[in-house]
């Protein structure tokens, strides 16, 4: 597995080989870098996953999908996403985290 972690953007992107794995959001995370991600990743592979734990993180991916929701427009590509609570492990501490699991939809 590979990992992308850019301290400035406080972004942390996993890819396990051909497919996308998670964008982990935090509250300090740039939304329109997150957004970016969040749009190649749909371009490259037709999904995509986005976690946040915590309210501020939560606030940056909702507003990181809404950007990317735009930056997706200009390829004419429209996205949905069906959020979801997950429990992970962080160091020994089971914490509860919001997945966004995204797609790209139909216009109708």
């Amino acid at each position: 597995m590979a990992d992308l972690h850019d301290d400035s953007l406080d972004m942390f992107v996993e890819f396990d080989g051909d497919n996308p794995d998670i964008i982990k959001v935090s509250a300090k995370s740039r939304s329109t870098a997150v957004a970016g991600a969040i749009a190649g990743v749909i371009c490259q592979h037709d999904y995509a996953e986005v976690q946040a734990i915590g309210a501020g993180a939560v606030n940056q991916a909702v507003k990181a999908l809404a950007i990317a929701q735009g930056y997706l427009e200009r390829d004419a590509i429209d996205i949905a996403c069906k959020p979801y609570f997950i429990e992970v492990d962080i160091e020994g501490s089971e914490r509860t985290a919001v997945r966004f699991r995204v797609f790209p939809s139909h216009k109708g």
